[in-house]
């Protein structure tokens, strides 16, 4: 039996996160080691009291190597960062590192130049590390999802119940209702009954995407379950909700077979049931 819709919204989690969501420590890795040849040689400026001749001696040297220094202070990607000049105008940050001129004034106009002129960075690499683990907290939110979608495979698995991932629409040629829409479902279960197609997420916080979420599923799930063989199936959960929560009531009413991690068990049955 379906629960009912308040149950299902004080039963929602507070959060899913566990202690690897919080920081990818080998994407962090992978990132610095990228540019830690370039970040070597930048730390031959640490404590240089005459920083423009320091700067001179790598130009000289490598001008490549000043092509890191956006990380230096929190910017990954200065292809489309624009910043004001001194003149009013608009222009891209990197057009700063082209010139031994623009990366002087990169430097002592950001704040680098103090910073490294007073050892307060004693090693560049270690230092970009840092930023890296800072830079990565901007992809918890993806985690968040991330994570439900392993925490359902683990209870898929736990069961026994045989799944496939991130399957297309296009692989069901007899669910005509989509038209030309091409739909990726997190998992596909089939039983002798019939097969699930199977939506996850988990939302920490609000915002205008619940929404959507709520009205695009809501649309999507009718044209499936107009086929017997076939059920739309969305397992979501998380506090996020409470700011959606009319738009997920909405959705509750249109979708028979909506779950949260409270109730999740109730699936889980209901699929062994019919294995």
């Amino acid at each position: 039996m379906k629960t009912n819709f308040q149950t299902f919204i004080d039963t929602l989690s507070e959060t899913n996160a566990r202690l690897d969501y919080f920081t990818d420590f080998s994407k962090v890795r992978k990132n610095t080691a990228k540019i830690e040849m370039k970040l070597n040689q930048l730390n031959y400026l640490i404590g240089k009291t005459d920083l423009q001749k320091a700067v001179t001696e790598i130009y000289n040297e490598n001008p490549s190597a000043f092509e890191v220094l956006d990380i230096l202070i929190a910017v990954r990607d200065n292809d489309n960062k624009k910043v004001l000049n001194d003149y009013g105008e608009c222009v891209f940050l990197k057009t700063y590192f082209s010139s031994l001129q623009g990366i002087i004034e990169y430097i002592e106009k950001t704040g680098l130049a103090d910073i490294l002129k007073n050892k307060s960075i004693t090693n560049l690499v270690d230092y970009v590390f840092g930023i890296e683990v800072g830079l990565d907290t901007n992809a918890r939110k993806n985690r968040g999802g991330d994570n439900m979608a392993n925490l359902i495979a683990q209870t898929f698995k736990k069961a026994e119940i045989k799944f496939n991932t991130e399957v297309n629409s296009s692989e069901f040629s007899d669910i005509q209702s989509l038209g030309q829409d091409l739909k990726r479902f997190d998992f596909a279960v089939s039983t002798k009954k019939k097969t699930y197609l199977i939506e996850t997420n988990f939302y920490n916080v609000g915002g205008s995407k619940l929404n959507e979420v709520a009205r695009a599923y809501s649309e999507i799930a009718p044209k499936i379950n107009k086929y017997p063989n076939y059920e739309f199936v969305w397992i979501t959960d998380g506090k996020g909700w409470l700011s959606a929560k009319n738009k997920l009531e909405e959705a509750y009413s249109i979708i028979p077979s909506i779950y949260n991690l409270s109730n999740l068990t109730e699936f889980i049955q209901k699929i062994k049931n019919e294995l």
